[in-house]
């Protein structure tokens, strides 16, 4: 049960980085880091793909901390 909690585990972290370095893709650099890429104070909606790919992004996360807690869980 433990290999494939943890097997599970890294299939969904590879999963995550993917999926936030497609949402980081389309912004510059100074976005990734925290800056305001120009359009300072101007906020966008989410649509399409964008959209999707944010919705993912929080399930894989909550899976992930789901399996993490589970793997601990098991390890006792």
């Amino acid at each position: 049960m433990q290999v494939a909690l943890y097997i599970a585990a890294i299939i969904i972290s590879v999963a995550l980085i993917v999926i936030i370095l497609l949402q980081v893709k389309g912004s510059g650099l100074g976005d990734l880091l925290g800056g305001s890429g120009g359009d300072s104070g101007v906020t966008r909606t989410r649509r399409g793909l964008e959209k999707t790919l944010y919705q993912v992004t929080i399930g894989l996360s909550f899976a992930f901390l789901l399996i993490s807690i589970l793997s601990v869980y098991f390890t006792r």
